[in-house]
């Protein structure tokens, strides 16, 4: 039987990074997305790699998530991993930060990764399954005007251990909080972009990838409630102007 995994945020970034991996991995894929055309055009990119089928989807949106449980489950058979990686961002000074983008923001990254996890779960229990949620460097370091964000992925971060808890031993659960990784124009990334990093470049979305794989597949069997940093050793340098 073949393993089915769900990508939220599938369309694109890091999500699409993640899809190809499995679908490499000979896992069939999910991707949901707000995105319409970017979801489609990645469903038809990949499509040689493997199965895959994009579902739009608003992962705010408590009916649109279970509907699209249950068409994911009838559409592959089962669930055996989520992804959830679906995030925004707004990022501006307090003062000028709405109550409504404040709560969009928080909706969609921490209330959506519940949603999904919620309806997911008794699919998941089933095929003794793994969860990874993108959680972010954010989550323990700021940059100012970051307030929306940073909560939210710190609620990730708080999130995935609370799950781990709850839905073991039959599921496992685990975070990976990147740092700076270069999704949309590497090309204009200089020197000093990567040698400011420990490791000596910038992250890249297959990095991430490959991680996500490792959490999901059996070789982390006795991994669960964890978050892993994957920064090129940024959070661990010291930095003095």
């Amino acid at each position: 039987m073949k393993k089915t995994a769900i990508i939220t945020g599938g369309a694109h970034g890091i999500g699409k990074a993640i899809a190809l991996k499995l679908l490499q991995q000979q896992i069939q894929v999910a991707i949901w997305d707000i995105a319409e055309q970017a979801g489609k055009e990645t469903e038809a990119e990949l499509q040689h790699h493997g199965k895959i089928k994009f579902f739009l989807v608003d992962i705010a949106s408590e009916p649109q998530v279970r509907e699209a449980i249950q068409a994911t489950v009838a559409y592959f058979g089962g669930i055996d991993y989520l992804v959830n990686n679906a995030a925004i961002s707004c990022n501006k000074p307090l003062a000028e930060l709405t109550l409504a983008e404040w709560e969009r923001v928080i909706t969609v990254n921490l209330t959506g990764t519940f949603l999904c996890t919620k309806y997911a779960a008794p699919h998941l229990r089933e095929r003794q399954g793994a969860i990874v949620n993108l959680c972010s460097t954010r989550a323990f370091m700021s940059e100012p005007n970051t307030e929306a964000y940073s909560a939210s992925k710190g609620g990730i971060y708080a999130l995935t251990h609370a799950l781990a808890m709850s839905l073991g031993p039959e599921v496992r659960v685990n975070c990976i909080s990147p740092g700076w990784i270069e999704v949309n124009n590497p090309e204009a990334l200089t020197s000093s972009d990567h040698q400011q990093h420990p490791v000596g470049r910038v992250g890249k979305a297959e990095d991430v990838a490959a991680l996500a794989w490792f959490l999901l597949s059996d070789e982390s069997g006795f991994i669960t409630g964890q978050n892993f940093i994957i920064d090129g050793g940024m959070t661990r340098k010291m930095i003095y102007l």
